[in-house]
């Protein structure tokens, strides 16, 4: 009769794989669930910024609603705080200057969001009156490409710039900003040109 050999002692090598391949496998689906709510939130706040943007638009337009349906030329040389009609820019204020919001108009609050946009209008010269008095200095452009002036179009930008033959366009730009109830905030402006 033959003997059965002893029976070997188990080792349990497979128990701890299955333990790491376990662990790994519950971290990487642990980063997948955080990836994928970070992408949500990021495609939700992105989402909230394009409707700030589409919000503050309204300021641009009642802006140039402003600008558009001035008939005497001659209210637009000086303030019109009722406006949001500033008749200087100060070329070092940026946005972000306090001082640059002053006269600035607040449109009504949106009852839907709770948002309010506020605009202000700035004509591009460096003093109230006319735009060519001799130490006044605007941002001017040609009345059309090709209208007859001493220089080139768009040359016009530069200090000390040319006189036109025609009468220029004068540059007024139409800034408009939202702060959102969540925390962002868009500012949006458009240049726009008007002859004096």
């Amino acid at each position: 009769m033959r003997t059965l050999p002893p029976p070997r002692r188990q080792r349990g090598i497979a128990l701890p794989v299955m333990l790491i391949m376990l662990t790994v496998m519950l971290v990487s689906s642990i980063y997948l669930l955080k990836s994928s709510t970070s992408t949500t939130m990021t495609t939700a706040n992105l989402a909230y910024d394009s409707a700030l943007s589409k919000s503050a638009d309204a300021g641009l337009h009642a802006g140039f609603a402003y600008l558009r349906s001035v008939t005497n030329r001659a209210d637009l040389l000086v303030n019109q705080p009722a406006q949001g009609y500033v008749a200087t820019l100060t070329p070092t204020w940026t946005v972000s200057n306090a001082a640059f919001w002053i006269g600035a108009v607040n449109l009504p609050v949106n009852p839907a969001t709770g948002d309010q946009v506020q605009y202000v209008i700035h004509r591009m010269c460096t003093f109230p009156g006319a735009y060519n008095d001799v130490n006044n200095s605007c941002r001017t452009t040609s009345a059309r490409p090709n209208s007859k002036a001493s220089q080139p179009f768009g040359t016009s930008l530069a200090l000390g710039g040319p006189k036109f033959l025609q009468q220029p366009q004068i540059h007024y730009v139409v800034t408009a900003r939202i702060n959102g109830a969540r925390g962002g905030n868009v500012v949006t402006q458009a240049v726009v040109l008007k002859g004096p």
